[in-house]
């Protein structure tokens, strides 16, 4: 199959890397770890490889402002409002949560980059589909062409992004000249875990992924992965049907955004150890799983793959409203 027309906003391929010394210390499989924290732009980590199909489709239909959605702390809307301010667009934000008197993080970044942000609570985030369309009403009615992007950018288009990134990881396991178990990566809003499911399918690559839920359950995202699949076979009429893999909902924690100190104490860990920095919002939970699932030998094999999706201003606003020595205690 040939992908839909993308822009070149990525810094690919990203490094695929071992991080020998974890893997020493923790004696199972040796873990590797796939840098899509390290795609540039500022930091946008895995988003900007969903956003390049996105954005390509929204300039060819001649759009002149984004509309997206996300937390207060959105990786993907600060993303967002780079890539439009990168293309001279305009970047109007639906962020769930209040404003705050001084601004930190994604936040900060939103508003530096000149997005147009509504904040609304959690109850009427919960009617998104509405706040969309009175978005595109009011910016229709000033002569703009708004163009909607849902959260993550996880549609038929975003999940492009990771069905290409598997023919990427397929070269990344020649030249490391390995055959990992499994993939192990976040899931958030759905749309890398789905487009890591079906480029499996698409570039004959047998290796199960494992999605660590941050948010919601697993049968929220076998729902969302299996109705953003359908789409997808509908738009390019195809009937790939996506590879394995297995959800994990079990390192939620207390919920989106709220890690507990055995995280933050991982994030201190690794990044003391490697060089390598998570973040407690899905980085972070997804190798407190990965790590508890090789102590509980629920991950065989030699090599493992980590999937770092990035998110690195998500640390700053969790140190603002606490010191370094009560988030590790």
């Amino acid at each position: 199959m040939n992908p839909p027309p993308k822009l070149d906003l990525a810094r690919l391929p990203t490094p695929l890397q071992p991080l020998d010394r974890l893997s020493e210390a923790l004696g199972g499989p040796r873990i590797w770890i796939k840098r899509d924290d390290l795609t540039e732009a500022a930091g946008a980590g895995n988003k900007i490889r969903k956003l390049e199909f996105v954005l390509a489709d929204a300039l060819n239909q001649g759009a002149t402002a984004l509309i997206t959605s996300g937390g207060l702390q959105s990786n993907h809307c600060r993303a967002t409002a780079l890539f439009a301010a990168q293309l001279g667009l305009q970047c109007h934000l639906i962020l769930r949560g209040s404003e705050t008197r001084t601004a930190n993080g994604n936040l900060l970044l939103n508003q530096v980059l000149g997005a147009k942000i509504d904040y609304v609570s959690d109850e009427a985030f919960e009617r998104l589909d509405e706040l969309y369309e009175r978005k595109v009403v009011q910016l229709s009615a000033l002569g703009e062409r708004p163009y909607r992007i849902p959260i993550g950018a996880s549609d038929e288009l975003g999940l492009w992004g990771y069905i290409q990134a598997v023919k990427e990881l397929a070269a990344d396991f020649t030249c490391a000249q390995i055959q990992p178990s499994c993939i192990v990566t976040a899931i958030g809003s759905g749309g890398t875990y789905a487009g890591l499911l079906l480029g499996q399918a698409l570039y004959n690559l047998s290796l199960p992924v494992i999605g660590i839920c941050v948010s919601r359950n697993a049968g929220f995202f076998e729902r969302k992965t299996a109705m953003d699949t359908a789409r997808w076979q509908t738009r390019f009429q195809s009937s790939l049907n996506p590879g394995p893999g297995q959800l994990r909902d079990d390192f939620v924690g207390e919920g989106y955004g709220l890690a507990s100190p055995e995280v933050y104490r991982l994030i201190a860990w690794l990044a003391q150890l490697e060089g390598v920095i998570l973040d407690p919002v899905y980085t972070g939970k997804a190798f407190q799983g990965l790590i508890e699932m090789i102590q509980q030998g629920d991950i065989q094999g030699t090599d493992v793959v980590f999937l770092h999706t990035g998110g690195l201003f998500g640390l700053f606003p969790q140190m603002s409203q606490r010191s370094l020595s009560e988030l590790l205690a």
